[in-house]
């Protein structure tokens, strides 16, 4: 039987702000998994407005000075100093590796609530929220601390015998597009993602078919085809501001990677615009929105066990739909200009620039569940086996969620949600002039080629800012 709903339209605006008001007075915590938020913070509407206007004036001011935009993304790299040998970058993947296993036993055999059990809040909070954007901001540092390459180095030794299988070159990235959309499809539709022990299976499962691959086809083509957590913490490690070049280690402006590189291969452009898809729909299925045009009552949520092929479809769409009108936006702007013939060069190229916006999202939409999960996760580490010991010598540890009470942190909150979304809209637009600029070299041309994808941009902003602000029922 469907419960009482209103249809009308001003009737669920009324009852979805006013839930939306309830949610953020009478706060409470929510379960350690990443896509579930720990707080409701709805964006206010001055924020909202305020920071989409000001992403439309720097489109139009990098637009209209192409020079600028070219000038900032080329500024020259600083040289530092050089990377340290593999041999240190071994011993730091096996000491990750011995983490991992030991957070696999503590799954399995610990406390089954997610907020006390480690697991749970190393992955979906340290891992998933923090690491992805220590990597973003600072550099690849996943190719020290995974799990695998140490022990597949250890195993494999010094023998420069190939690998005894080869992936085919037909099969591109679709092995790692398919497990990110498993990974996915498990963190937003499964019932229990943040179950201990059923979260402990999928772990040890991953880690051992990812370990096999490596042996059996090679760790670089493994890695950078197959693992879709290396190949997107890669692309995420290519907007830093540090990175590496002929052994030594470099600083300069986010995208200044992205000069004179090729791109990736058609798939792998797939892959980047499913990054921003899947991050995307993590915070539209949360809505009412969403709720609604699924025609579930957002006040009466049924539990993400009676969504859970919705919740699949939807991420499908929404990935399919986003492919389409970003190759829509490319085409157009080559269009003005003539150059459609370079449809597949343009589409490889700027795909990857789109990322800024997809980091910033992450970094925003993730931001009230970290603050308060990390607490968690802290008393987790300093008592992994729920004991009563304390590790950490934190004595009476409580997890407070006070600063959600005061206006002056909740704006810190806010403003930073904002900026972390407008600073990934201008980092885009900049990648994008570097790649328009390498591939057109003409000012002009660069420019109009630019406008459409600009425009998605754009929009695109203006939706990652009403994610932040809208109500949510999930």
């Amino acid at each position: 039987m469907k419960l009482p709903f209103p249809t009308h339209a001003s009737s669920l605006q009324s009852l979805a702000w006013t839930s939306a008001a309830l949610c953020v007075v009478q706060v409470s915590p929510a379960a350690a998994h990443s896509s579930n938020q720990a707080f409701v913070l709805l964006l206010p509407t001055g924020f909202y407005v305020t920071s989409g206007v000001l992403a439309v004036v720097i489109t139009i001011g990098l637009l209209a000075i192409p020079r600028l935009g070219r000038q900032l993304h080329r500024l020259p790299s600083a040289r530092f100093f050089r990377v340290p040998s593999l041999d240190l970058a071994t011993l730091v993947s096996l000491g990750a590796l011995a983490l991992l296993l030991f957070l696999i036993s503590v799954g399995f055999w610990g406390a089954r609530d997610p907020l006390t059990n480690p697991l749970p809040l190393f992955i979906w909070t340290v891992w998933w929220i923090g690491f992805v954007i220590v990597q973003a901001l600072l550099g690849d540092l996943w190719r020290w601390v995974n799990p695998w390459s140490g022990l597949h180095r250890l195993v494999s030794g010094a023998s420069t015998e190939p690998p005894p299988f080869r992936l085919p070159d037909a099969l591109g990235c679709w092995p790692g597009i398919a497990g990110f959309a498993l990974f996915n499809f498990f963190m937003l539709a499964h019932p229990s993602p943040d179950d201990p022990a059923e979260l402990a299976v999928v772990v040890a499962i991953y880690w051992f078919v990812t370990l096999v691959g490596m042996l059996l086809f090679g760790a670089d083509a493994w890695l950078s085809r197959c693992e879709c957590f290396t190949m997107l913490l890669r692309w995420f490690a290519k907007n830093s501001v540090f990175g590496t070049r002929d052994g030594q280690l470099r600083l300069g402006l986010p995208g200044w990677k992205y000069d004179n590189d090729a791109g990736p291969s058609i798939s792998g452009a797939l892959f980047v615009i499913f990054v921003l898809g899947a991050s995307s729909f993590d915070g539209l299925n949360e809505t009412f929105w969403w709720l609604v045009f699924l025609d579930v009552n957002p006040l009466a949520y049924p539990g993400r066990s009676a969504l859970i092929w919705q919740t699949i479809g939807g991420a499908i769409a929404l990935n399919i739909l986003l492919v389409i009108v970003f190759s829509t936006c490319v085409y157009a702007g080559l269009r003005f200009i003539a150059e459609t013939a370079r449809f597949k060069e343009a589409f490889c190229r700027y795909a990857p620039t789109i990322l800024p916006i997809a980091i910033g999202y992450h970094v925003a939409h993730f931001l009230p569940a970290f603050l308060v999960n990390i607490q968690y996760a802290v008393a987790a580490a300093s008592d992994p086996w729920s004991t009563g010991a304390d590790y950490l010598g934190l004595g009476t540890f409580y997890v407070t969620t006070g600063f959600f009470n005061s206006l002056d942190t909740v704006r810190i909150i806010y403003l930073t949600q904002v900026v972390a979304v407008v600073a990934g809209h201008v980092l885009s637009l900049l990648a994008a002039h570097g790649v328009a600029a390498d591939l057109f070299r003409d000012n002009r041309r660069a420019v109009v080629s630019q406008i459409p994808l600009a425009l998605f941009m754009i929009a695109y902003t203006f939706f990652g800012l009403w994610l932040l602000a809208a109500p949510r029922g999930a």
